[in-house]
């Protein structure tokens, strides 16, 4: 099957179709008779979605493609990238591989890397790939990984794990003993093979409820990618007992807003005020990690309300969000919103507000897009107001 994708003909084909409707492709003569049409079109599909996600895969020739699920689901390359500068040493075993992405970076800081996946078919792939891709330093070990670490026996710098949610735990809060491997029931057991661990999970998971089933726990990344979380980092250390670190990562087009803070510092108090020049809106990554007071009293600006996650300076600063420029604000009253809104086209983010972005635009006849933004919220006197800015960042 592997080399019949691979022949030459079979390979234009793909490349030919990237952005064919596969659907309708679908429904033509398979060209090539010795193989499964539909395994033309998975590649096809799965190929067309790794163009800008994992374009050194894309740009690289004969590539093998897994299920369009599995390229779905793997770190982007520049996701996989930051993750690389966390770790250093000589070792590190993948206990979850899957596509290889990240282990392909994680190769180009560590000297010998192991990629466990439990799917003989996709280690297939994912060794055929490497080699594709001349990465020399990653061996593949298709089986159970635990079992994998047990027969390795030795001691690793950095174990890595990318743990999946079973299939009968949908619907349940997310929690890490719902997924596959079990990390909090095998922990012990992974430190007695290192001293480092890296977890990756997907951003649903609550930070409070990790932390309530890890242990040794120094640092918790938060990545975004142009402002969506794609992944939490855990970072764990053989008894290390000291303050968590929680850093803030939004990679954007050519740069990275980055804010780390120590969790649960009681010190911190944050500054409040009316509205002032400028309006500051944290980005998602920030948002999750709840860091509201630390993000006031780290970039000296003021909080709109404790509630509203919003701030506001008289100066711009460097920020790990939006910058807008404030250009009137005014209580949400019946008068004001039909002189200053109704008819009119605004984007609108609400912000600790008791009413809705479509019940807004409905109730005033806003209309959708255009150059101007406008932030309801709630003010330091609990009074509901209305912002309308210009973006500047």
């Amino acid at each position: 099957m592997t080399s019949a994708i691979l022949k030459t003909e079979t390979q234009q084909f793909i490349n030919a179709n990237l952005n064919t409707d596969v659907a309708k492709l679908a429904f033509q003569k398979n060209p090539f008779p010795d193989i499964d049409f539909a395994v033309i079109l998975n590649q096809i599909t799965a190929k067309s979605k790794a163009e800008n996600k994992l374009p050194t895969w894309f740009n690289t020739k004969n590539i093998i493609y897994p299920s369009k699920i599995s390229v779905e689901q793997t770190s982007s390359e520049k996701t996989a990238l930051y993750k690389s500068s966390i770790i250093s040493g000589e070792s590190l075993i993948d206990l979850t591989g899957g596509f290889g992405v990240d282990d392909y970076f994680f190769a180009t800081k560590i000297k010998s890397v192991a990629h466990c996946e439990i799917n003989p078919e996709l280690s297939a792939i994912v060794k055929h790939n490497f080699e594709q891709l001349n990465v020399k330093n990653i061996e593949c070990y298709a089986g159970d990984s635990f079992e994998t670490l047990k027969t390795l026996n030795r001691k690793w710098d950095w174990i890595y794990i990318d743990p999946s949610r079973r299939n009968d735990a949908k619907g349940k809060v997310f929690m890490l003993k719902d997924c596959l491997p079990n990390v909090p029931e095998n922990l012990d057991f992974y430190f007695e093979n290192t001293n480092a661990i890296l977890i990756k999970t997907a951003p649903l998971l609550d930070l409070s409820a990790g932390l309530s089933e890890l242990k040794n726990v120094k640092a918790i990344h938060i990545v975004a990618l142009e402002n969506e979380v794609k992944e939490l980092l855990w970072e764990l250390h053989k008894d290390y007992s000291g303050e968590i670190t929680l850093k803030t990562v939004n990679i954007n087009k050519g740069t990275i807003d980055v804010f780390e803070f120590l969790m649960n510092q009681e010190s911190v108090v944050p500054n409040y005020s009316l509205p002032k020049k400028y309006l500051y809106e944290p980005n998602s990554a920030v948002m999750k990690s709840g860091g509201f007071d630390e993000v006031s009293v780290n970039y000296n600006i003021s909080k709109l309300h404790k509630h509203s996650h919003l701030y506001t300076a008289d100066e711009i600063i460097a920020f790990p969000g939006r910058i807008f420029e404030i250009t009137a604000y005014f209580p949400y009253h019946k008068t004001e919103m039909k002189n200053q809104m109704s008819g009119k086209q605004f984007n609108i983010t609400t912000r600790n507000f008791p009413e809705t972005v479509e019940n807004i635009r409905k109730k005033w006849k806003i209309k959708d897009g255009g150059n101007l933004y406008s932030f309801f919220s709630t003010d330091e006197n609990n009074n509901k107001i209305v912002l309308i800015c210009a973006k500047i960042k």
